[in-house]
């Protein structure tokens, strides 16, 4: 028997021994994404009635739905962070769980959370985890876990936590670094074995809108950029047409690798043999998407899963020449402020590595920073609602503050609002709002003395 399968077999525990691991009081990290345990999980909500004022912070909910949730929705034991809101967390808080709340971070810096508090700088203000339960490839023969689908800052949560357990699971594919992808078997504490099925989000079909924007978006696209998607309708659209041009010599560098990716890559658009680092390889941090993406990513020399500082930091990603930023938002006001995470005092999404992009692509050499959401919506009792508003509605926050925004897109056409005044921002908002609703903002930019008599009123 090898020395790495001794100390396997010396560490390897039920979920029910793990969980014993955590006491009252304790600061818990589940794994990012399908980082998330499923078995300590359900062994540790069983501990509900012994335990008390435990934290446990996990980013983008997948399903199973949380046990320490489900058997704990008044947060008598458990209070459930979640640092990017996922529909299954909207749900978990609409049907009545008090102990969930979300943890806004900057995501290219969230490594630097998990780093021991600096007392002289006051830079690090949340204490190392007690316990870290994640979910990885099971040990290769040189006795390193593969993180798998997500990277994130999960090594940076794994060394740094005082007791750190690792939940195996077969059906977790293989990630080829890049940097910080995985963990040796010496740094582990326990081993769970669990097979489980990894949570999936079905692919949204674009609209004729969503179209229509990414039809705008592909004119800024030439050969040898390297391209940054967030999730969404529309960018599922711009990687079926990015797959259908004549385009060459595509980069990838991103957040979230999603199924567009996989579109690009097997079109031939995406080679990376263009870009100025990182040659011939798609970089990102975590993997969302379908069983064809998670296939996709298995063992593939193509891909590079890096740490979320390198993957998303605007230091890192000046470095990228002509980075094209490609995100969705949910409303914007004629000051040019971007909302992408809630409306209304309601959490629906997070702003995760959306400013990191939208700074460190505009940074970038030949690089450009685009903003994408529907001019309007139709509600549930069929009124078409702007979604450019005179402002921003109370309640709702801010996700990119208007002197970061470069580039701002609807079905109408494309904004830049870089160097723009706000009499000019308005204006060009306007011209790319819905048609119903420009005179009613053109009226609100003057009573709020934002607006200059120019060619585009009489």
């Amino acid at each position: 028997m090898s020395k790495y399968k001794k100390m396997y077999k010396e560490k390897l525990c039920t979920p029910e021994e793990a969980a014993k691991q955590v006491k009252s009081g304790d600061a818990i990290d589940y794994g990012f994404f399908n980082g998330k345990p499923v078995a300590f999980d359900r062994a540790l909500a069983q501990r509900k009635d012994e335990l008390s004022d435990v934290i446990i912070q996990t980013c983008v909910t997948l399903l199973p739905v949380p046990e320490v949730v489900l058997r704990d929705p008044l947060g008598e034991a458990f209070t459930y962070h979640d640092v990017h809101f996922s529909p299954l967390t909207r749900i978990m808080q609409s049907r009545g769980a008090q102990n969930v709340f979300y943890a806004p971070p900057v995501l290219g810096e969230a490594e630097m959370y998990s780093c021991p508090i600096d007392a002289e700088s006051g830079k690090f203000g949340i204490p190392l985890r007690d316990v870290m339960a994640l979910r990885t490839t099971p040990m290769d023969e040189h006795g390193y876990f593969n993180f798998g689908l997500s990277n994130s800052c999960t090594y940076e949560q794994a060394v740094n936590a005082k007791k750190l357990i690792i939940e195996e699971n077969p059906n977790m594919p293989t990630a080829l670094g890049g940097s910080k992808e995985k963990i040796h078997i010496s740094q582990v504490d326990h081993i769970i074995n669990e097979e489980s099925p990894l949570g999936e989000i079905p692919l949204k079909e674009p609209t004729d809108i969503d179209r229509q924007i990414a039809k705008h978006v592909l004119e800024h696209i030439e050969d040898g950029c390297c391209i940054q998607l967030g999730i969404g309708g529309m960018p599922n659209a711009l990687g079926q047409l990015i797959s259908e041009t004549d385009l060459k010599d595509l980069g990838g560098h991103t957040e979230m690798l999603s199924d567009a990716y996989v579109d690009m890559f097997e079109s031939g658009r995406m080679t990376g043999l263009k870009k100025n680092s990182d040659i011939g390889k798609i970089v990102y941090t975590f993997a969302l998407g379908s069983k064809r993406l998670y296939d996709f990513v298995h063992n593939n020399k193509a891909l590079a899963s890096c740490n979320v500082f390198y993957s998303n930091h605007p230091i890192s990603l000046s470095k990228i020449d002509k980075l094209i930023s490609i995100n969705q938002a949910l409303k914007v006001d004629i000051y040019s402020q971007v909302s992408a995470e809630n409306s209304d005092f309601r959490q629906i999404s997070g702003n995760g590595g959306m400013l990191d992009f939208v700074q460190g692509a505009y940074w970038s050499k030949g690089g450009k920073s685009m903003i994408c959401l529907p001019s309007s919506y139709t509600n549930k009792e069929g009124e078409i609602i702007s979604n450019i508003l005179p402002i921003l509605p109370l309640g709702t926050t801010v996700t990119v503050p208007r002197q970061s925004v470069h580039m701002i897109v609807t079905e109408y056409g494309c904004a830049i609002m870089k160097g723009a005044s706000t009499w000019a921002r308005a204006e060009r908002l306007i011209e790319i709002a819905h048609p119903k609703f420009r005179d009613d903002l053109i009226r609100t930019a003057q009573e709020n003395r934002i607006w200059r008599r120019s060619n585009k009123i009489a």
